[in-house]
Formats: C-alpha cells, sequence, structure tokens
C-alpha cells in the first residue's frame, strides 16, 4: 500500500462517542456525529472521522498548548557542565501522543493516527534547518499552556480608569462588566467546596460583629455611653464620610470578627478612648466572602469555548480578591476608593442574587482576621426601647482620696409608674410630619449592652520588615 493510500485510509477511520472520556466531545459526537462502526471499539454509534477530530485538535493546541524546547536552557547547560552537580535534564511535557490522548481522552491508538495525520501536514512546512522538530513530530513534547486573565484584567483597567478620569455616575460599561464578573456568583465554590456566599444571622456561624469607634473628647464619649445604639453604630448619613465600601453619605456597617480586630481597624491614636461593642445579627443575611475568592475554582473541557470562559474569569477573581483588599495609603483614598465603592453599590442593588454586604481580610491584621460591610439596607441597628422621659446620664470616674478614679458608668432614671388613670387614658393619634426620619428598612443589628467596653490607648505597636540600605561608591 502507498504511503498516500495508507494516509488517506488514516484519515478516514472512525471514532465514536463511546472511545471519548472528554464530557463535551463526548456529548458533542453522540449529538452530531454520524452514523457508523468504530474504527476502534468495534461498535455502530455516532462517530466522527479521525480527519475532523484531527482538526480539532489542531485547534486546540495552537490555541491551549505549547511544544517545549527540545534544547536545555542556558542556565540547564550552565547545570549539566557542573561535575560535581548530579542534574540530569528531562524535557518538559507530555509526549505529542499522550498530550493527544490525555486532551481529549481517547484511546491511545486514535491519538496516534491523530499525531501521524497532523506530523504529515506540518512536515510540508518548512522547518528552521535541517533535522529541526516541526510541530507534531512523533518526538516532539507539549504541554498546556496556562489560562490567563490577561482579557479580564484589560477590562477591569479600562473600568478604574473611567471611573477616575471619564464618566462615574451611570456608566453602562462598567454596569455590564461588573454583571459579567459577578454572575451567577452563589454557584461557584472553593478548591474545597466552600461557597462564596455565606449565611449569616441567628444559628449561623456569624452572628455577631463587634465595632469599634475612637473618641478624643470626653463630652462625645459620654453621649456615645449613653446612647450606643445611635453613637456606635452606623453613623446617619449626613454624618458618613467616605470608606473603602461606601461613598460619602452613604452609611454603611463597618464590622470585625474580634474585639482586636476592631480595635485596630479605626488607627486610634495614643490617648485616645476607643469604645468596642458587640452587635448581634438578629435576621438573615447573605455575605460575599471575598477570601474564598483566592480559592475558586471551576472545571469544564478544554473543548468548550464556555469552560475556557469560566477558567479565566476563575484566575481573575482570584486576582481581584486581592485587588479590592489591597491597603490603601490615606492620599491616595479619595481615587483608589472609587472602584470598591461602585462594586460595592453593584453587589448591594444590582446583583443577582441580591447581597447584604461582603466580608474582606483585615489589612491591619493578619491571620484570622476578618472585616465585614454590611450594605445601608442591612446596616439598621435595633433602638435601646426605654421608658418615656426616661433621663441618661454617663460618668467616666470619680474623685478620690488618691485622686481620679477612672470608672466607666451609665444611669437610666426612669419615671415612677404611671397612675391608673393615666393608663386608662385614650390613645392619641399623632401625625406624622417629618418623613425625612422615617425608615423603612429591616432591622439588622442589636447592640449588646454588656458588651460595651472603653479601651484606653496607651501604645502602638507595629510589626515590621526592616531592609538595610546598601550604599556604594564607585568611579564614573
Amino acid at each position: 500500500m502507498s504511503i498516500d493510500n495508507d494516509h488517506d485510509r488514516r484519515k478516514s477511520r472512525k471514532l465514536c462517542f463511546n472511545c471519548v472520556g472528554d464530557d463535551f466531545l463526548y456529548d458533542e459526537i453522540r449529538n452530531q456525529g454520524e452514523d457508523g462502526t468504530c474504527s476502534y471499539c468495534g461498535k455502530k454509534a455516532k462517530h466522527y472521522s479521525i480527519e475532523k477530530l484531527s482538526e480539532r485538535i489542531e485547534s486546540l493546541f495552537e490555541e491551549h498548548y505549547i511544544r517545549t524546547s527540545d534544547q536545555p536552557s542556558s542556565f540547564q547547560y550552565t547545570m549539566l557542565a557542573d561535575k560535581e552537580s548530579n542534574y540530569d535534564w528531562e524535557r518538559e511535557g507530555k509526549s505529542v501522543v499522550f498530550a493527544i490522548m490525555n486532551a481529549a481522552d481517547i484511546p491511545e491508538e486514535a491519538a496516534s493516527d491523530i499525531q501521524r495525520i497532523l506530523e504529515n501536514k506540518f512536515c510540508d512546512f518548512d522547518p528552521s534547518g535541517p533535522g529541526d522538530e516541526t510541530e507534531f513530530s512523533l518526538d516532539s513534547y507539549y504541554e498546556q499552556r496556562e489560562a490567563n486573565d490577561a482579557r479580564w484584567q484589560a477590562k477591569w483597567c479600562a473600568f478604574e480608569r473611567s471611573l477616575k478620569t471619564e464618566t462615574r455616575f451611570f456608566s453602562r460599561y462598567a454596569s455590564d462588566l461588573l454583571t459579567s464578573v459577578f454572575d451567577g456568583i452563589d454557584l461557584m465554590q472553593t478548591r474545597d467546596g466552600r461557597s462564596l456566599i455565606v449565611d449569616a444571622g441567628p444559628e449561623t456561624a456569624i452572628s455577631s460583629l463587634f465595632r469599634a469607634r475612637c473618641f478624643q473628647t470626653d463630652d462625645k464619649l459620654k453621649t456615645a455611653l449613653a446612647w450606643p445604639d445611635k453613637h456606635l453604630g452606623p453613623p446617619p448619613s449626613a454624618n458618613a464620610s467616605a470608606g473603602r465600601m461606601n461613598a460619602r453619605g452613604i452609611s454603611v456597617f463597618y464590622g470585625a470578627n474580634n474585639q482586636i480586630v476592631a480595635l485596630a481597624e479605626v488607627r486610634p491614636p495614643i490617648g485616645s478612648q476607643v469604645v468596642v461593642a458587640c452587635f448581634e445579627v438578629i435576621r438573615p443575611i447573605r455575605l460575599l466572602d471575598l477570601t474564598a475568592l483566592n480559592a475558586v475554582t471551576t472545571c469544564g473541557s478544554v473543548f468548550d469555548p464556555a469552560s475556557i470562559e469560566r477558567f479565566e474569569r476563575a484566575i481573575f477573581l482570584r486576582n481581584l480578591s486581592r485587588r479590592i483588599t489591597a491597603p490603601i495609603m490615606p492620599d491616595d483614598e479619595t481615587f483608589e476608593y472609587l472602584t470598591t465603592q461602585v462594586i460595592a453599590d453593584f453587589l448591594a442593588t444590582e446583583n443577582k442574587p441580591p447581597l447584604d454586604g461582603i466580608i474582606f481580610p483585615s489589612v491591619q491584621n493578619a491571620g484570622e482576621a476578618l472585616n465585614y460591610v454590611l450594605f445601608h439596607k442591612a446596616a439598621r441597628v435595633e433602638e435601646i426601647k426605654l421608658p418615656k422621659r426616661t433621663e441618661i446620664s454617663s460618668q467616666l470616674g470619680r474623685m478620690t482620696e488618691d485622686g481620679w478614679q477612672v470608672g466607666y458608668t451609665v444611669i437610666e432614671e426612669v419615671p415612677p409608674e404611671k397612675e391608673e388613670s393615666e393608663k386608662q387614658q385614650p390613645y392619641k393619634f399623632e401625625h406624622f410630619t417629618d418623613f425625612n426620619d422615617y425608615d423603612a428598612r429591616h432591622i439588622t443589628l442589636k447592640i449588646v449592652l454588656e458588651s460595651v467596653c472603653v479601651h484606653i490607648v496607651e501604645a502602638v505597636q507595629f510589626k515590621t520588615q526592616e531592609h538595610e540600605v546598601c550604599r556604594h561608591r564607585c568611579e564614573k
């Protein structure tokens, strides 16, 4: 048989879907293939010709695989030349036949036929020199390219540039990009099976949060101790300054997973007094866990364009977590917080499913230190219930024979019980006139009064990496 006839016979061979392990390719051949007898298992089933499969493999390898060098690098040559080294060079990747086998999960015989077809095709091209290896030659080795998020990163850079220099509000580009980034995020998981969306509230692992506020004057501290629900919770919108996850005027709740983290996050100066309190989460809410983005993963087939998109998106989400939580210098906060503020607004109002907040690692503490932000819609704190006409006073200490003794005390003076006649007075309807005071949000948080405590900041400890500065002098 001539070489041409042997080549044509090989191209006309058939591979059925039963001989394919890749799920995407399996389904494609079963649904779109032709009826016939498989050349490899002998069964009658839907099939593709080996010629058609070789075209798919060629396109796949061109986009997602790279032929490794058949020569050591200069460093590897140096290692080989070292007489005292026992270094033994091995070519990276898998031999071409096994690379094809693994890519499509097909029998070795079918992979060998595809390799010969493609080798014959590429040997027609003039190689670099006599004896040089060509694509898909039998001695060639291949390894899969690492998926990358370059395309997503380019879009994200354009998004950040647009926010800072072009359109800050009503940006269709920003809305479309954020939709593509976070769409279906509730269905994604980490490598160890954790969901990216975490439930918080009663009977969950996140049933309470800690919040701190720094005070530098006694009068403001006394007021806060008297009314901690109002002065330790989120500030009124008029007093809400811009933060990592909120624009100025949008009141949100920033909390932490323990007192120390909450204390560090307010960056208190020495001599200040910091009030820390625990807030119960009294209703179910859903939070996006940015710490889980670092380990997000996905699965699929390299033959499926949608899977490739998911691979790239997963890589981008892992990098996005680091972008969002990166430390920002105070002088850069105005511009650098724009991106995270827009993300928070999107997740709070436009994302599907709707979210109530975000979990992110503390930039002030390492390890298991976590911060929480509850969006405005989930940041309402229940008011402390007191009888009408209750008078509250707070004290920071008292004078003793030994001098001033620090002691924080809150006294609630309630009125005497009403007379029976007053209790029986008919209810008088009061007209509601000030709509600015109306709050339609559901109550999410309740302060634990017994948890309120004051920290007097006496010193601040820094954890640093010290590096020497080397200075050299030489002649020009």
